[in-house]
């Protein structure tokens, strides 16, 4: 149980509680004015319409590095504001709640607006500005805006990209890290034409790739072919699996097969409906297999037990009186690249080569590792013996046991229960290491002339400095695109960790603002702290007057199943406390978007970035209050 903040002999509005908080409040304002005075030789650099949210921002850091929840207990107690929605507008809260305490007390408070950057109108009005400048006007009846990743078919689909700028589309964001030059170019052209059709403002996000550190390529395995029945509860067949054969080297498929295999043209030739086809599958199994109809394409066969057919598998065809005419098979389709690991296993990063499965000990010989390589050998070099690594967006972790120039050896200690597959261009977190990585590869450099003359917006992928966000504007300016509107991709450690540096740094440019990509930032600082992490970044950029994007997974199951889970919906909710909330693309891309601009419109009437607007509740009428 919490005490009460002061004793019940003190009144609320005793004399001495109200100087107590007074003293504490005006040390609290003391503070914020000298985080003023060491931020301003550093305001020479921000543009005139930022230069008083980042002396609000430097306000209100100053005032969270103390710990003033009991104060905030004991000015609730007292009935005044406890500065819990003080972002947009810190030192003019603080001088509020002062002026209060004075009038209490009888003594004679003196307005200090000229210390105050911002007030609780103009702070607001600020971030609105900032956000109708970075991403054009809101919608009607809706203040958040909406942007959608756009899929590759978006560079050809005109149908596509109508339903999506009409749907509520209000950014359309390009991954620059998949696709080509011409195909963004192809995506932005549909944009721009599909919104002057309808008449809607649409802006054009285009992503950098940057330094992403992901797997390189791993060898494939031997072609395997699964073939199964469909059965029901009971385990009766409701279905035969079905196999198509058609000549080696042919790409027509054979009408009605659910997999095609190539046998040879002279065995294929000898096939009569009603031939039985026996072979023994690559686990030893005998099965057999009844030819059902011949086409132009070939045969199909059907059969009532699973089988799995690989390279060296037989087929048989056999008539009494006749000697057994015999097929190989080809054609067969490529097995998945990736390397299986569980528990306990050991893998090697290394700095290039080919990935390869673990491999048991011949004679004398040891056992060698499973082994990927990954994208950015330099990193490799700085990592140290005991830190942490995650792959494939944190389904599979482990600890770096060994560094050496053969690259990481690393003990896998998390994944789930039977193990998991690692494979190619997949994503590598190193949440413990201090990694010094370019801000802009040599590909984003490239891909900018391209984003200069089609986007409006351009993404700083992987920002951990005021020295990428400094990059990205010396780069910007030499192609003469310093008006377009930058996004500082949040994800990982380091950058959440130099946010406040990133977000003056960014206040050089016309327009800016955040993206929380919560994907990558739940690995790098942990699931665990993710909820926490996302708010602290949410009040920092409100305070900065610095509009957001709310990203990753956003109603992502519904986007790609069609059926959204209750957690998502409430999470979608919550994106309503950022400027702009952002959906992945998906074959439920549609529904998606329908479902988050209902949802927005309806909870913007109900909350307000933390504060919760009261409007009349319509759900329990006052007739109903004796029931």
């Amino acid at each position: 149980m919490i005490e009460p903040p002061l004793s019940a002999a003190a009144g609320a509005w005793d004399a001495a509680t109200c100087l107590a908080l007074i003293d504490e409040l005006q040390q609290l304002r003391a503070a914020m004015l000298q985080a003023h005075q060491r931020l301003s030789p550093r305001l020479d650099d921000v543009q005139p319409h930022w230069q008083a949210s980042a002396v609000n921002l430097a306000h209100y850091l100053a005032m969270r590095r103390h710990d003033i929840r009991h104060l905030q207990e004991r000015l609730a107690w007292v009935g005044v504001s406890s500065l819990g929605r003080a972002e947009t507008h810190a030192l003019a809260s603080v001088d509020k709640v002062l002026g209060l305490l004075h009038l209490v007390v009888g003594q004679t408070w003196t307005a200090r607006s000229g210390d105050e950057p911002v007030g609780a109108q103009r702070g607001p009005a600020l971030l609105a500005q900032h956000a109708e400048r970075l991403f054009g006007p809101p919608p009607q009846a809706r203040g958040v805006r909406i942007m959608v990743t756009l899929p590759s078919t978006a560079a050809s689909d005109d149908t596509l990209v109508a339903m999506l700028v009409q749907g509520g589309m209000d950014i359309a964001r390009i991954n620059c890290a998949h696709d080509t030059p011409a195909a963004w170019v192809a995506m932005a052209r549909r944009v721009r034409r599909q919104a002057r059709r309808a008449g809607r403002p649409v802006r054009i996000l285009m992503d950098l790739a940057g330094p992403k550190l992901r797997t390189g390529p791993i060898a494939g395995g031997p072609p395997v072919l699964k073939v199964k029945p469909e059965r029901n509860a009971w385990g009766t067949v409701t279905a035969p699996a079905l196999i198509g054969l058609h000549p080696l080297g042919s790409v027509v498929p054979v009408p009605g097969a659910a997999a095609n295999i190539g046998v040879e043209p002279a065995w294929l030739a000898q096939l009569r409906v009603g031939d039985i086809v026996h072979l023994v599958d690559a686990r030893g199994a005998k099965r057999q297999f009844v030819v059902r109809h011949r086409t132009a394409a070939g045969a199909l066969m059907v059969g009532q037990k699973t089988a799995y057919l690989v390279a060296e598998t037989r087929l048989e065809l056999r008539r009494r009186g006749r000697k057994a005419a015999v097929s190989g098979i080809g054609d067969l389709p490529p097995a998945p690249a990736g390397v299986h690991l569980q528990r306990g296993d050991r893998l090697l990063v290394t700095p290039d080569g080919i990935g390869q499965p673990a491999a048991m000990a011949t004679g004398r010989g040891r056992p060698r590792p499973a082994r990927v390589p990954c994208t950015l050998p330099q990193v490799l070099g700085q990592v140290r013996r005991g830190e942490r690594i995650w792959f494939d967006d944190g389904r599979i972790g482990g600890v770096v046991r060994r560094t050496g120039a053969a690259g990481l050896l690393v003990e896998i200690t998390d994944c789930r229960p039977g193990g998991a597959t690692l494979r190619a261009d997949k994503g590598i977190n190193l949440p413990d290491s201090t990694l010094q990585l370019p801000a802009l590869t040599q590909k984003d450099i490239e891909d900018l002339d391209v984003v200069v003359r089609h986007a409006d917006l351009v993404g700083l992928s992987f920002a951990q400095s005021a020295a990428d966000v400094r990059a990205l504007q010396g780069q910007l300016a030499r192609l003469d695109g310093g008006g377009l509107g930058i996004i500082l991709k949040v994800e990982t450690r380091r950058g959440f960790e130099h946010l406040p540096g990133m977000l003056l740094a960014a206040m050089g440019s016309r327009a800016a603002g955040v993206m929380i990509a919560r994907g990558d930032l739940a690995i790098e600082c942990g699931f665990e702290r993710l909820a926490e992490v996302q708010e602290e970044l949410l009040w920092a950029c409100e305070a900065a007057h610095m509009p957001v994007v709310w990203a990753t997974q956003v109603l992502e199951g519904l986007a790609k199943t069609g059926q959204p889970s209750r957690a998502e919906i409430t999470d979608a909710a919550m994106g309503g406390r950022a400027e702009c909330v952002m959906l992945n693309k998906g074959p439920y891309i549609a529904e998606a978007l329908r479902t988050l601009d209902d949802i927005l419109r309806r909870m913007q009437t109900h909350q307000v970035k933390k504060r919760s607007l009261l409007r009349a509740l319509q759900a329990w009428p006052a007739d109903d209050d004796a029931d």
